[in-house]
């Protein structure tokens, strides 16, 4: 073929031209090479999509799945930058050219199945029975064969070579979507199970692949909600699909897909594509089963479909996104969430209780697993499930027969008569299909329940009374050794601790204890379904519960008898509660602020460990980086080296392998037409002359040999025949009368055997008809026996069902009557606790009112009170300046030499108005006998001398003296009056509130320089009152030497530097 055409429309019009006269082959040739040509990209879509349709319809015409594929891949890359939509038309086509292929081919072999018969009476043609003979398939598998599956594997490529193009493209996701729903309809309709396992797999590596194709234009984004949504979408079609063909294995990882797309999903799925995916759940465990994990679907989608009618209910969701329930629905989901749950094994049928740590930990990895997938939080349990079940009424939802079943395993106690109350609940069950998948898991439940039962009343019982008990409906009778074997395997796991003595035919539960057996405390080993809470109804404790719980007893009677005999024991704890509830509210906020700042000091350790973590990240970073950036520059110029070595390389062995083919083809030729031998000549050392000699020298060789072969060999043949041929006429005759003598003898032997059998077959044949004959009339009147018994156990048994049914009518009717009345009761007990609330919050707010009013009382006495307090306070505060007014007017008199008289005279009433701050100070005199003068006296005598004139004057009185205003105009001053602001009536300061003597008179000292000093006592500061205001200082003292402030106590050495 030459070189393509330079347009489009020139190849189109040529490939039609040759397909017109037969030449397809040339045609697709043609087009596959111009569509494949890199010149063809250069031409406008406009005219390639003509030809690609044209070339496309000739491929599936034709079958050439391979030159489709290769023009597919082209025109994507040639279309997709500029327009999609081209790309997605050419592909439909392809994909409805291949489906209508196929629907073709399947209406031709059923033309070909229904062609007209020309004898009817000949249902087997001679051909038919040969085949049949050969193979086991019919006419129309082998049409099918020959016809359909052709067109079938074709299709089956077609949709994977358009998956495969349309792959991590985000502007063909629709298209996308939409060919991976057509195949899975192609594997469903057509049942094609290996197919669908390649679809499943392709489909997964193309999200797997995903991400590594991010940087390529236009490629898909798993972050994309709507892109997320799209997969999910056709995971949940895979999943049905997988579903229905019962490939369950494909299915559990189409679930382990739609939950990873979930969990990269920030939108939330639909609740009707999550209730059709907790019910293909429900499917998968059962035929796994896997019981627990079947149920917890169970519950899962019970959840989804009341939620559902919740919001469709209340008008929060819309109906194409929350699947229809109707009461039915709900009816059918709840029993189905009970039946499930009662079907659980109590028994483990896991493991033992020697399993293997490692088996044990995978297992705990797949039950975490399985937990994720359904969305729980933690692995559901038996007794889980059945709570979360009571907590939603699943009871009253549930069917009859389901609600008894619950009563009877999970309620009542009754292990003489448990099976024969279900065995007709059980029938009930099996009648729905359904339902009768659990029939046999519940068989393993009740006898469960049996024994745990048994094990509480008795001790050991017969074998043959255990087979009573355990009596079923017949489709489900279960047989003595399987009951046998039952008890094996609980005692293997652990669950069961039961003895079997087939001598004695005796059953024994073992009551050792101290044995540690699970089955002495059922529901506690690891294996069982059941916890210590939710375990078997308890009648008594066994024997060895009994022993482990004596100490435990032993100390709750001990503690109880110590609170009834000592009365200090009781109030010992009391104090101690008291007085750990007083330490613990005393020390509660310095444990707070210790708390928080212990908070803080972790805080910030925090922040810096993170600081210096940061960092050290950031520099291992850095240097990563220097290092990789390092190691691919080397790693760069080891390649270009290498790519180098590898080109030279590469050249020198094409020229070699040029060479060599040469040279062996030309050895080739030889061999095949001379017969060539070259012995041990080395190939590489050969050349084209050497060659040519080799070639002369075999031809005069094989001339020679041939030659001389020819004529020996005529020779020899010759005089062989020769004598064969003179030899074997002498013998003809006698070897032909040997021959017919012992044929002759051969077909004697066998007709006389053959006849003899045929006797003896037939003398059997009529002794074993007289011996039957004698048999007819017993089997006759057996059989009618027979057919009597069964009518009368059948109406016996109608009777009894007749009964049962009518008890169950009355005890049902009792039910709803307790009901009823039940209710009643409830709703008159709400009436009166809402009657007894509104009275006890009537009286509280009454009681809340008396306590306000007591409260304001209170208050009101407690101000008063604090009123007539203060009043008193400053009346005792008038009291106190006046004395003190007395006190400092009587020093200052003394001071001027007046005389005042040791006890104060009563001042007349108008004395007293005129001089209210006049008072006596000092403590009366008292004359003792015999008595020396204290110090105090000689003081005072001192002073008066001084006085007199006798002794040195007194140091003049200061500025501060001089230069205080008088009493009179200092503000009079309401309520208690601190120290440091008390005036006397002859200075503005304070007065210092130093010793004084028995004369009412300060004691002075001299100091080192001669000047009296008056004492002070230490605590006074110099630049403070008594009660540490400051002092007011005179606006004429000296800035320069401040003079001590009254009170103040200056030490000695100090006293001249002031």
């Amino acid at each position: 073929m030459g070189l393509p055409q330079a347009k489009p429309e020139n190849a189109l019009k040529r490939a039609q031209e040759l397909v017109a006269v037969s030449q397809v082959g040339p045609a697709l040739s043609l087009l596959h090479e111009h569509v494949t040509s890199k010149r063809s990209r250069s031409n406008p879509l406009a005219s390639l999509e003509p030809m690609m349709l044209y070339f496309i319809e000739l491929c599936v015409e034709h079958r050439k799945g391979k030159l489709a594929k290769d023009g597919l891949y082209s025109y994507k890359n040639t279309a997709q930058n500029t327009s999609v939509s081209t790309i997605e038309l050419v592909l439909r086509s392809f994909l409805a050219q291949s489906e209508q292929k196929v629907s073709d081919a399947q209406s031709q072999a059923d033309q070909i199945s229904f062609m007209p018969i020309d004898d009817l009476e000949a249902a087997d043609t001679p051909e038919s029975m040969l085949l049949a003979t050969v193979s086991s398939e019919q006419n129309k598998d082998r049409t099918d064969r020959a016809i359909v599956t052709p067109w079938l594997k074709f299709l089956w490529e077609s949709y994977r070579t358009v998956l495969e193009i349309l792959k991590n493209n985000s502007r063909l996701e629709i298209m996308y979507q939409q060919t991976a729903f057509q195949a899975f309809s192609f594997c469903q309709r057509y049942v094609r199970k290996t197919e669908f396992r390649r679809l499943c797999e392709l489909l997964r590596n193309h999200v797997q692949n995903a991400a590594k194709y991010q940087s390529q234009m236009h490629a898909i984004n798993l972050s994309d909600a709507d892109t997320l949504q799209r997969h999910l979408d056709t995971r949940f079609q895979q999943l049905t699909v997988a579903v229905e063909l019962e490939l369950w294995q494909e299915a559990f990882r189409s679930v382990e897909d739609i939950h990873t797309l979930m969990s990269l999903s920030k939108r939330p799925a639909k609740n009707i594509m999550m209730a059709n995916y907790y019910e293909k759940l429900t499917r998968i465990f059962l035929v796994s089963e896997n019981y627990l994990f079947h149920a917890a679907s169970w519950s899962r989608y019970y959840n989804l479909l009341r939620q559902s009618s919740n919001l469709l209910s209340t008008g929060q969701g819309l109906r194409k996104d929350n699947p229809a329930v109707t009461e039915a629905d709900m009816t059918r989901a709840a029993s189905f969430v009970l039946l499930s749950a009662l079907a659980i094994p109590v028994i483990s049928t896991q493991r033992s209780r020697g399993a293997l740590i490692d088996v044990d930990e995978a297992r705990k990895n797949k039950n975490s697993r399985l937990t994720n997938l359904l969305g729980m939080s933690q692995a559901p349990t038996r007794a889980v499930l059945f709570k979360d079940a009571m907590s939603k009424g699943l009871l009253k939802r549930a069917k009859p027969e389901i609600r008894e079943l619950y009563q009877i395993l999970e309620v009542d106690f009754h292990p003489l008569s448990i099976c024969k109350k279900i065995a007709p609940i059980l029938s009930q069950i099996s009648q729905d299909p359904e339902m009768e998948k659990y029939v046999m898991p519940l068989q393993q439940v009740i006898l469960t329940r049996l024994f745990q039962q048994l094990s509480q009343v008795y001790e050991s019982v017969e074998l043959k009374f255990i087979y009573d008990l355990a009596q079923f409906p017949d489709p489900f009778q279960v047989a003595p050794d399987t009951i046998e074997k039952f008890i094996m395997n609980g005692c293997k796991k652990g669950d069961l601790a039961i003895r079997l003595d087939h001598a004695a035919g005796i059953l024994t539960f073992d009551s050792d204890v101290f044995s540690s057996a699970k089955a002495l405390h059922s529901g506690s080993a690891a294996g069982s379904a059941e916890t210590e809470t939710t375990s078997v109804q308890r009648l008594q404790s066994t024997p060895a519960e009994i022993v482990r719980s004596q100490l435990t007893r032993l100390a709750k009677t001990l503690f109880v008898t110590c609170q009834y005999v000592d009365p200090s024991f009781n109030e010992t704890r009391q104090q101690q509660k008291t007085y750990a509830f007083k330490t613990a509210q005393a020390n509660a906020d310095k444990e707070h602020q210790e708390m928080l700042s212990r908070r803080a000091i972790i805080e910030k350790r925090k922040e810096l460990a993170s600081d210096a973590l940061q960092k050290q990240l950031k520099e291992e970073e850095t240097s990563k980086r220097l290092k990789a950036q390092q190691a691919a520059e080397r790693e760069a110029s080891r390649l270009a080296e290498e790519q180098r070595v590898r080109e030279r390389k590469r050249l020198a062995d094409e020229q070699k392998r040029i060479r060599q083919q040469t040279i062996q083809k030309e050895i080739d030729d030889l061999k095949k037409h001379k017969g060539l031998d070259l012995g041990d000549i080395n190939v590489e050392d050969l050349d084209s002359d050497k060659l040519r000699m080799l070639r002369i020298e075999q031809l005069a060789r094989e001339k020679n040999e041939l030659s001389n072969v020819l004529r020996v060999t005529g020779k020899r043949i010759d005089h062989l025949e020769r004598a064969f041929r003179k030899e074997e006429i002498k013998l003809l005759p006698k070897d032909y009368e040997l021959q017919r003598a012992k044929d002759q003898a051969a077909h004697d032997k066998i007709a006389a055997e053959t006849l003899k059998e045929a006797h003896r077959k037939h003398e059997e044949d009529v002794a074993l008809k007289h011996r039957l004959s004698r048999l007819v009339s017993p089997y006759e009147k057996f059989r009618k026996d027979l057919l009597e018994r069964r009518s009368e156990e059948f109406e016996k048994r109608r009777k009894n069902a007749d009964r049962e049914l009518h008890n169950a009518m009355e005890k049902r009717k009792q039910a709803v009557r307790e009901q009823k009345a039940r209710v009643r009761r409830e709703r008159e007990e709400a009436e009166r606790h809402q009657r007894e609330e509104e009275e006890r919050l009537q009286k509280e707010a009454e009681e809340k009112a008396a306590e306000d009013a007591e409260k304001a009382r209170k208050m009101a006495e407690e101000k008063a009170k604090r009123e007539a307090e203060r009043k008193e306070l400053d009346e005792k505060a008038r009291l106190q300046r006046e004395k003190e007014a007395a006190a400092e007017a009587k020093i200052a008199a003394r001071k001027a030499g007046a005389r005042v008289p040791d006890r104060p005279i009563a001042p007349t009433p108008a004395a007293a108005s005129e001089a209210p701050t006049e008072r006596s100070t000092g403590p009366p005199r008292l004359n003792l006998g015999g008595a020396k003068p204290t110090w105090r006296e000689k003081e005072a005598a001192r002073l008066a001398a001084v006085a007199d004139g006798t002794a040195a004057p007194p140091p003049p009185p200061g500025p501060e003296e001089s230069a205080a205003p008088s009493l009179s105009e200092q503000p009079a001053r309401k309520g208690y009056v601190p120290p440091a602001a008390r005036t006397s009536a002859g200075s503005g300061l304070a007065p210092p509130r130093g010793r004084q003597d028995i004369t009412g008179k300060d004691i002075v000292r001299e100091s080192s320089t001669g000047v009296a000093e008056k004492w002070r006592p230490s605590g006074v500061r110099r630049d403070a009152g008594r009660d540490g205001s400051p002092a007011s200082t005179p606006a004429s003292a000296p800035t320069s030497a401040p003079a001590p402030a009254p009170g103040k106590y200056v030490p000695v050495h100090l006293r001249n530097k002031q």
